[in-house]
Parts: structure tokens; sequence; C-alpha cells
């Protein structure tokens, strides 16, 4: 009885993810970088020591050291760094797109996973806005193999029964479920931001121009949102007050306080009212925080 009760309260509450209590979309929109902030990745990035060995340096480590190498020596799993090997990120490329693919299958959560799972079981649109230079249609790929093998909480069914609660609150005609789920991923934005340019080792600027982009993508979606909901010729609209001001609101995290603080700087300047469309997450060390 009480597992039934509880049971009945889980899919309540997974139901009305992506929508507000009055049965709007809640204009809620996420951001996320990849590595130690969604997933724990093995990929490393390769460095070179004092006497020429190749040594692997973790994401998350990588995060504390970038800034000292090439410039000075530091010590590192016992070996003194001086420097990056050559090609240090070649698994970071699209040398490394098929290994993306599997690491993504098998590596520990991160901090972000359960907004992550959220995003997608809610049917939200979101952005990966990540340093990795993969081809960008690979992040799709494995974020489609997530929803259809029912990754480690992202559920197929929550995606589905909200993707058709978007279309009936748009108006837009009916399509097959795994129509749905093709829509939704074209719908979403993969940015990895070193692909074809940009630099691995200073990342921020990539990443603010992503966020630029994205920002413009959201305002965008959620002023057709609006205007499809207002000429539905459907009564069951009525209920719905007020939403054209309801503002879209994305929320980026990301395991790299340079990052994040480039990104507040960014929105600072942009934003100098205050009235930021973003807010910042920071994830080092594992915990997630408002910063």
């Amino acid at each position: 009885m009480i597992r039934s009760i509880l049971n009945e309260i889980i899919e309540k509450r997974n139901l009305m993810e992506g929508f507000d209590d009055a049965g709007r979309p809640d204009m809620k929109y996420y951001a996320f970088d990849w590595d130690d902030n969604i997933m724990m990745m093995p990929t490393q990035i390769i460095v070179q020591t004092e006497d020429g060995k190749e040594v692997g340096m973790s994401t998350e480590d990588f995060a504390e050291y970038r800034s000292m190498i090439n410039k000075e020596p530091f010590e590192y799993k016992g070996e003194t760094i001086v420097g990056y090997a050559d090609n240090p990120y070649r698994n970071f490329t699209t040398e490394g797109d098929s290994q993306f693919i599997v690491d993504a299958m098998v590596a520990e959560t991160g901090p972000s996973w359960d907004d992550f799972v959220e995003a997608i079981n809610g049917g939200s649109i979101f952005s990966i806005i990540t340093a990795r230079g993969h081809t960008p249609s690979v992040l799709k790929d494995a974020v489609y193999n997530m929803i259809m093998t029912n990754h480690k909480g992202i559920n197929k069914g929550e995606l589905i029964t909200n993707l058709k609660k978007f279309r009936d609150f748009a108006g837009e005609d009916e399509m097959t479920d795994d129509d749905m789920v093709e829509r939704y991923l074209d719908m979403l934005k993969f940015h990895p931001v070193t692909y074809g340019e940009g630099s691995a080792a200073n990342p921020e600027e990539g990443k603010i121009k992503a966020m630029q982009g994205f920002i413009s993508y959201v305002k965008d979606m959620a002023s057709r949102l609006r205007r499809r909901a207002f000429f539905k010729d459907d009564v069951s609209n009525n209920f719905i007050p007020d939403f054209e001001n309801v503002e879209p609101t994305i929320g980026f995290s990301d395991d790299d306080k340079s990052n994040v603080d480039k990104m507040k700087d960014y929105l600072r300047q942009a934003y100098p009212d205050g009235d930021k469309p973003v807010k910042t997450y920071l994830t080092k060390g594992g915990e997630k925080k408002e910063v």
C-alpha cells in the first residue's frame, strides 16, 4: 500500500517536470559542461615529463593544473611535468569521436547528472557547452543512446509524455514516439567549442560565445512557444494565465572555476541592470553551488 502511494507521487512529480503548477511550460532551460559535471569521463589530456615521457592527466586534475602547464615545472603522479606532449588533446578531438561514445556509456555520473536527467525527462531544451573538440553530432549520438537505453535514471517514457504535452500546448501535429525523440534531439544545441577552431587550453571565450548563441536561441524558442499557444484555437488554453509574462531562465553548470568566473564577468557586462537570464553553478570537487 505504501509503495503504491509512493509510486503514484513519484509518477505525478515526473509528469510535471518541464511544466509549472498552472500546466504551462516553466521556461526553464539548461546549459551543461560535460566533463566532471555531467559525467566523470576517463578521457585524459597528455602531458610530458622532463625526460620526455608522456603522462595522462584527468580532466578534473587538468582544471587545477592547466594554468601551470608550459609555464613552470610541477610535480604530478610522481613525475616532473614540463609541458604538453605532442597533440595533447588527441582524445578530445574528432580523433576520439568513437571512443567518446563508449566512454559516455561507462563513465560515472557527475554532480550535475540529476539536473541532466531532469532536463531530458522533462523534455526541456538544453545545450552542451564543452571544451572538447568532437564532431557535434557525436555528442548528440551519445545523448540519443542514453535516452534509448534509459541510462541511469533517464526515462524515454517520461520524455515522450512531456514532449506530447509540449506539442499539445503549442497545438502541433501528432507524430510517432521515435520521431518525437529525433525532433527533440534536433532542437538541442551541442557546442564542443574547440571543434574546428578554438583553444582547449583556454576554452572560456568559446564557451561565452556558445552561451551568447544559446541565450538568443531560447529567447526565440520562448517567443515562438508563446505565439503558438496564443493562436491555438483550443478552449483548454483559457486556464493558462499570463503566460506571455514568463521569462526564460538558463542554468549553466561547470566544474572549472575559471570558466564560471569568466561567464559571470560576461553576464555582468552584458546585463548591467542585473536582470540576467543565466544562473551560474560551480561543481568543482563534486559539489554543486550557485555562484
